[in-house]
């Protein structure tokens, strides 16, 4: 039996560069999705990457608390601004829901 391999491998031993991995910033990999006739680019986002920040979901427009792992979507070619912060089940469930989103009288507009 051969020991476990410590050192990460070289580029050219596996024909890949880091770059091409699609890891980001935040780690979590990030993809290319087409919904509603464009392009969006997808990243899942680990929960330890947004401790003390909270989002709300375009999704259900429900808070996404602290330290929890979700997806963030925008346009291809789009700016920063663009990016939303979506709960992943709400992300692979976007086709299923309406146009609108279902408030409750008294909910908070955001």
């Amino acid at each position: 039996m051969s020991p476990r391999r410590n050192r990460p491998k070289a580029a050219g031993a596996s024909g890949r560069s880091a770059e091409d991995e699609g890891t980001g910033r935040y780690g979590g990999w990030q993809t290319t999705e087409s919904w509603q006739g464009e392009e969006w680019s997808v990243r899942q986002v680990a929960g330890a990457s947004t401790q003390g920040k909270t989002y709300r979901c375009p999704g259900c427009d429900q808070v996404i608390p602290s330290g929890v792992p979700h997806v963030v979507a925008w346009p291809e070619h789009a700016g920063v601004d663009d990016r939303r912060h979506w709960h992943k089940a709400c992300w692979n469930a976007k086709d299923r829901r309406t146009t609108r989103a279902q408030r409750s009288r008294n909910a908070p507009r955001f």
